[in-house]
């Protein structure tokens, strides 16, 4: 639970010391992703920020765990900023951070993804917030960013480029993050889903999960020695029902989502009990 609360600006009232909240901060895209450096950029200043991120690309893995190989961690500096990197998975790193590293925060970021993590597909596959979901699974409030991208292939290539967009994407972090500081995480609510568009032209909307982010396609294409080999492929949905995270996204508002851990269908216990009745 978030506890504390920003300093107090005001002439009226004394100043009163303010203690930052300690925040762990993750991703799937590696500890050596830009959007994760950027997202510590937006954090730093509102918070005592911890970084334990996979050691390498790990675009998704959703909450896949490592329970047949050890983990290693290794410490990465950048500037004077330590930072450690696992050779494994976004779940993995958020279990050492809590339970080897002895990190207690009071919230959990993760991000910025580098792509949109939209609809019912997306959140169960993405690393990004299978990270998130791994921390609220042990208790802990957590938020999960992701920026739209217009080409797929610039989730695989240097990020520097996307320099632009982070500027703004860091403001929208440290609003959303200095809200749930001061007013503390919503009620019934695991994790918060956030996902920003490339451009964005709107503002906040409360949105729930579209069915589909990609309309799923198999390419086939024939190796050197003419046996074939496939790839998963498909082109992004184009638009979404209004109150969707992917309507959202392409009004251009930045959609923020409300995600429960309880994948229960109750709407769906009555007609089952018929089902099995005597």
């Amino acid at each position: 639970m978030i506890s504390g609360s920003p300093p107090d600006t005001t002439a009226s009232k004394p100043y009163v010391t303010w203690k930052k909240p300690c925040i762990l901060l993750t991703n799937d895209d590696g500890i050596n992703s830009e959007g994760l450096w950027a997202a510590y950029d937006a954090l730093q200043e509102i918070s005592d920020v911890v970084i334990c991120a996979p050691a390498t690309q790990q675009s998704a893995v959703g909450r896949s765990l490592s329970i047949f190989e050890p983990l290693r961690v290794n410490t990465v500096n950048r500037g004077d900023i330590t930072a450690y990197a696992v050779g494994g998975k976004p779940t993995d790193s958020v279990i050492l951070a809590l339970f080897a590293l002895g990190v207690k925060p009071d919230l959990i970021v993760s991000g910025i993804n580098i792509g949109e993590n939209l609809s019912y597909e997306a959140i169960t596959t993405s690393g990004t917030v299978g990270a998130a979901l791994e921390a609220a699974n042990h208790g802990y409030p957590a938020v999960a960013f992701s920026l739209q991208i217009e080409d797929q292939k610039e989730k695989f290539e240097d990020a520097k480029n996307l320099v632009d967009r982070f500027f703004e994407t860091k403001g929208v972090i440290r609003y959303v993050i200095s809200q749930i500081i001061e007013k503390g995480f919503p009620s019934f609510t695991h994790v918060i889903n956030v996902n920003i568009p490339s451009v964005i032209t709107g503002g906040y909307e409360i949105t729930h999960l579209a069915e589909h982010l990609f309309i799923t396609g198999v390419e086939k294409r024939l190796d050197p020695r003419g046996k074939p080999y496939y790839w998963i492929n498909g082109p992004l949905v184009t638009d979404a029902p209004e109150g969707t995270d992917v309507h959202a996204i392409h009004k251009g508002n930045i959609s923020v989502t409300p995600i429960t851990l309880d994948c229960t269908a109750y709407a769906g216990t009555d007609e089952l009990r018929k089902l099995f009745s005597s």
